[in-house]
Order: C-alpha cells, then structure tokens, then sequence
C-alpha cells in the first residue's frame, strides 16, 4: 500500500535520508531549490506506516523543455515497483510539456526506453577523493554579479533554456566556486561526499580547462564532475587523477526542439538538473 503525495518542505530530511541511503552528494539547499523553483513539482511515495519511502523532483525551464531528477527509492523498497511509479507521476505533472529530459544511468535507460526516451548523448561522472588543489595559476577569476547577467543570457543559448534563477542560487550559495574567463563561465557548489563543479560553459577546451584549474586552485577536498563523453578534458582529468564512477546517458522525450550547443557544454550542472 504505497501513497502517492506532494512534496513538502517538511519531507525535506526523509529526502536526505534516502540521499544518504543511496550514497548520493546532494544537500538540504539542494531539495529546497526543487520544492521553491517548481513548486507542488516534486512527489514523495509513502508506504502504509506512513513513511516516506521514495522521491522525484520535475523542474521546468520555460516553455522550452522539462526535466526529471532525484528518483529515489528506499533499498528495502526497491523491486516493488515504487521507482516506476514515481515517473509516471512525474510524467503526470510534466504531461503539458512538450520535451522531458533527464540522464539516466546504463540500468534505469532500460526503463526510460520502455516510458518512451530516446538517447541523445552520454556523459560519465569524474571523481578525484584525494586533494587535488593546484599550485598552478588559472586566467579565470571569480565571477562578479555584473558578469552575471551577461552569463545567463548566454547560458540561455548555449543549455537551451533559461535557467536563471537556478544559476544565481549557485552564484549567491557559492560564489567561491564560480569561476569566469573570457566569454566562458562555470559554477559550483558543495555536496555531501564532494564537491560538485558544473556547468562549465566554453568556447573551447583550454578555457573549460581555466575555469576547472580555478576551482581546484581554490578548493580542497573530494570532487565530482560530469563531462561530456565527447570532450577532449576528460583525459586531461584523468591525468589531474580523477576516475570515472560512472556513465550517464542523456535522454529525451517528445520532441527535441531545444537541444541548445552541446559542443559547449564540457561539463552539466548534475544529473539532477540538467
């Protein structure tokens, strides 16, 4: 007997709670900035003694697409159908929508296939666990807010969508990790195992390369970030000693009108947000 019900501000820490269950890195500003920025957009189930057993999370970037996070499922729960259910209701709420999107892993693409996804590309999430401040200078230079409205009418073009309110909660959380150089641009923001860098917004690798270099210039600790698999940075992390945890696969539903310029993209914001 599972129920299916809004997300609430109040569900905030049984969110956290299946986060920590499944390994994941998001924190509590993480859930907030889903419930504020698509509000009665997020779904808990919930098993008969009351308790929150699973989540997904919908945000909608204007009229252009729509995008699907933050499946979740009890590990008591699993195999019950309950992660299924989920996106559907997801679906449900997205159904006036032209595009869904979201990235999947190799073993949930099998069940987005059947709800009607199709691949558009793959990326793999990088992680380093050890150090990895730099010693060495970067070009970029931390984002001020007067180069931050310049950056979200590009980021407009280049993600395909507006994704301004979203961007300047990362500015405003963490401007440390914001990064700028030339005409390209990358965010951050702390997490739970790591610290996430994305997006990173350039015109060609060298400058995706400065904008990352800055980040590991200033921060200390474990890192994540997921690139494009097609990008020409993934060897060079590599040879900084990160590792690939994992493949991801972006996928779609509907019609792709709004892909926006993938080739700048050498690294997303998560796979929770696109």
């Amino acid at each position: 007997m599972i129920d299916y019900r809004t997300m609430t501000m109040h569900d905030i820490d049984a969110g956290l709670a299946l986060c920590r269950s499944a390994g994941w890195n998001q924190l509590e500003n993480d859930w907030k900035l889903f419930l504020e920025l698509n509000p009665g957009g997020s779904r808990v189930a919930v098993d008969e003694n009351g308790k929150i057993v699973g989540t997904v999370s919908t945000i909608v970037y204007e009229d252009h697409f729509s995008w699907i996070g933050m499946v979740l499922v009890d590990p008591e729960k699993k195999r019950q159908g309950i992660g299924t259910q989920l996106l559907l209701e997801a679906l449900k709420i997205l159904e006036k929508q032209e595009t869904v999107k979201l990235d999947a892993t190799p073993a949930g693409r099998e069940v987005y296939l059947k709800l009607g996804f199709t691949d558009e590309y793959t990326l793999s999430r990088m992680i380093s666990r050890n150090d990895n401040k730099l010693q060495n200078q970067s070009n970029a230079h931390n984002t001020t807010l007067k180069e931050l409205h310049k950056i979200l009418q590009t980021d407009r073009e280049v993600f395909g969508a507006s994704r301004k309110e979203l961007l300047m909660r990362l500015h405003k959380n963490s401007p440390e990790l914001s990064f700028s150089t030339n005409n390209s641009y990358s965010f951050g923001r702390n997490g739970y195992n790591f610290t996430q860098i994305g997006p990173v917004i350039a015109d060609n690798p060298d400058d995706a390369k400065d904008l990352i270099t800055g980040v590991l210039s200033n921060s200390e600790g474990p890192m994540v970030i997921d690139v494009m698999d097609s990008s020409p940075i993934k060897q060079w992390l590599i040879s900084l000693g990160f590792t690939e945890q994992r493949k991801l696969i972006r996928m779609y539903r509907g019609k792709n009108v709004w892909p926006g310029i993938p080739a700048k993209q050498f690294a997303i914001l998560g796979p929770e947000f696109g």
